[in-house]
């Protein structure tokens, strides 16, 4: 077996369209595509960057989400992490932490709320 790279983040959501709607206007990701699962019940969307896919949104599949939703986080990188907390504050955002951590290898994160309490990363990769 042999993995060839990132596929995407499954996170199951109870409104597909308030998901859609975060995840382009306050995330900054693009919906690729929409259509229905083949259960009825079930609608499904991707969202990515440059039509390669970092998220589908689940509708239906589980009614009764925990406060943390289904994936702990996943995490996206940004070039500039202290003003994309700043623009989040600004759209009152949650934040899980709002303090802006740095790792030993200088890269730094921080972690937000999505519409149905899932964990968002933002991280910034120092350059070498």
């Amino acid at each position: 077996m042999t993995i060839l790279g990132f596929g995407h983040v499954g996170i199951q959501v109870k409104n597909i369209q308030e998901s859609i709607t975060f995840y382009t206007e306050i995330v900054g990701l693009e919906l690729l595509e929409t259509f229905p699962h083949t259960d009825p019940s079930l609608k499904l969307a991707f969202l990515g960057i440059d039509n390669n896919i970092i998220v589908e949104l689940v509708e239906g599949y589980n009614p009764s989400l925990p406060s943390e939703g289904k994936v702990h986080h996943f995490a996206l990188t940004v070039d500039n992490i202290e003003e994309e907390r700043s623009r989040l504050k600004n759209l009152n955002i949650s934040f899980v932490d709002e303090e802006i951590v740095t790792l030993p290898n200088g890269a730094k994160y921080l972690f937000f709320y999505g519409p149905d309490g899932e964990w968002i990363e933002y991280m910034e990769v120092k350059t070498r």
